[in-house]
Order: structure tokens, then sequence, then C-alpha cells
């Protein structure tokens, strides 16, 4: 009796078992999840960079090569090419090419903003714009929104003109003597990007000379089919190099990234891309 009674009492046990093991199933899941969760935020951080940096050497192209039309504008279509190349979708492209030419065709006032954000770094907003009280209003609810605000910080910065060119290491010896040519003081530094096996020269020099130092590499350049100017500009330069923790990187990339959004900001800088080549004075 003792006996029977055990036995019908013993698989009560086994409900017990099964719902303890089933238990394990949604944890690993969940797991698992977060970390592709984790592991995209990651990928989707890195595409946003690319496709915000894309977008600004095509409205920076448009701008300082003289037309928002490729086929008028070498260095619009190199460009747009090297954004192909990188993956950027067609509509980010477009979009860009939309703005530049929206830029170009607008007669409107050139107006600069200063913003800081985590209380040390410094961001300088272009925008151009024929309705200064709308566009103020943007950039302030976007600042505001991600945790940053007005400040002077033109302080930490300084204007330089920059001319990144890619061409056969062979014949940087050339243009550098072509450069030298101009009497213009600069700084300059080789590049290599392994990605795209391209390699090539970048200088530094005051705004007021870069149209001259840019018009003589651009003579260069016409009689020598292996190179060809990527960049040509104006950039506001951090004076220092800035420590900051990947959580304030990705929040003022963020930001940088809902600034861009407004049609009427044309570039933005942050004291962040900090270059030995444009800082060291």
């Amino acid at each position: 009796m003792l006996c029977s009674r055990l036995r019908v009492a013993l698989p009560r046990v086994s409900p017990c078992t099964r719902l303890f093991s089933k238990t394990s199933i949604p944890l690993s899941g969940h797991n698992k999840w977060s970390k592709i969760k984790q592991r995209k935020g990651t990928e989707d951080a890195k595409k946003s960079i690319l496709y915000g940096k894309a977008a600004r050497d095509i409205l920076a192209a448009a701008r300082n090569g003289g037309s928002p039309i490729p086929e008028e504008n070498s260095m619009l279509a190199t460009a747009i090419r090297r954004a192909k190349d990188a993956g950027v979708p067609k509509e980010n492209i477009e979009n860009a090419l939309v703005k530049a030419s929206k830029s170009k065709n607008d007669n409107g006032q050139a107006v600069t903003y200063e913003a800081m954000m985590h209380g040390s770094v410094g961001i300088i907003i272009e925008c151009r714009t024929n309705n200064i009280n709308r566009t103020l209003s943007n950039v302030r609810e976007t600042l505001t929104r991600h945790g940053a605000r007005q400040a002077p910080v033109k302080f930490m910065f300084r204007q330089r003109g920059y001319l990144k060119i890619a061409m056969d290491p062979n014949d940087i010896e050339d243009l550098f003597n072509t450069a030298e040519s101009t009497q213009c003081s600069f700084d300059f530094d080789e590049w290599e990007d392994v990605s795209s096996d391209s390699r090539g020269i970048e200088l530094s020099c005051s705004p007021d000379e870069l149209p001259t130092l840019g018009d003589a590499l651009r003579q260069y350049i016409q009689h020598n089919a292996k190179a060809e100017i990527l960049v040509s500009e104006v950039r506001w330069a951090p004076l220092e190099e800035q420590g900051s923790t990947e959580d304030e990187k990705d929040s003022v990339s963020t930001l940088v990234e809902a600034l861009e959004e407004d049609e009427d900001v044309t570039c933005v800088s942050t004291s962040l891309e900090y270059s030995p080549l444009l800082g060291n004075a």
C-alpha cells in the first residue's frame, strides 16, 4: 500500500522540473537579442557618421567647386563617387544634392551660431537663411532637445584653409614645388586610406591664401591625370585635442546629425574633430 502511494506521488515532481527547465529558453533568447540590438546600434551609429560625413563633403564640394551640378564641378563629382563607393544610399546623396542646389540658388544671409555641449565640447553651426528668426528658433530647439546650449566657443577654434588631394606618391614632390611657387605659407602631410587603396597629400594654409594655393594646384592637376582635388574649403579647426568618452562622442554625433537635417544649416564643426595639421599654430 505504501509503495502504491509512493508511485502515485512521484509523478507530481516532474511538472516542476519541466517548468524550471523552460525558464532558460526565453532568458537565453533575451540575452541573444540584447547582443544583436547592441551590435546593430553600433553599426547604425557608424553608418550615421559615414552618411553625415558624405553629406558634408557633397555640400562643401558644391559650395567650393562653384556649382551644384556634378558635370560642371569635378570636385562635386568626386565627392559623389566616393559616397557611392562607401555605400551611402542613393536617397541620402540626392537629398544632399537638393540641399546643395538650394543653398547655391538661395541668396540668403550667412549666419553662424556657437554652442556648448557636455560643458566642454564646442560646436560651430554655419547657416544660410532668408529668415534668421526661423533659423535661430530651429537651431535653439535642436540644441535644447539634445542637452546643448548657445555659448561663445570660437576661442576654441581657428579658421584654416584645407586642401586634400589624391595622387600618385611619386608625384608629390612636383605638386609640393608647385605649392611653394605660390609664395603661400602652408603646412602639409601625406595621407593614406587602406580601405580604398588611395593616397595623397593634404595642405593647410590661411583662409586668405586658399584661393591662390588652390588655383595653382588645380592648374597643376589639369596636366596630371593621376591627381584630383577631393576637398578644398575653409574649416573651423579645433586648437587642441580634446578628451571625451564614447557616450559623449555618440551624443555629439547625434546632435550634429540632427542639426544637419535643417535645410538652413550648411556645416557643423565640433571641438572633437582635432587635426594636428590644422590645429597646430
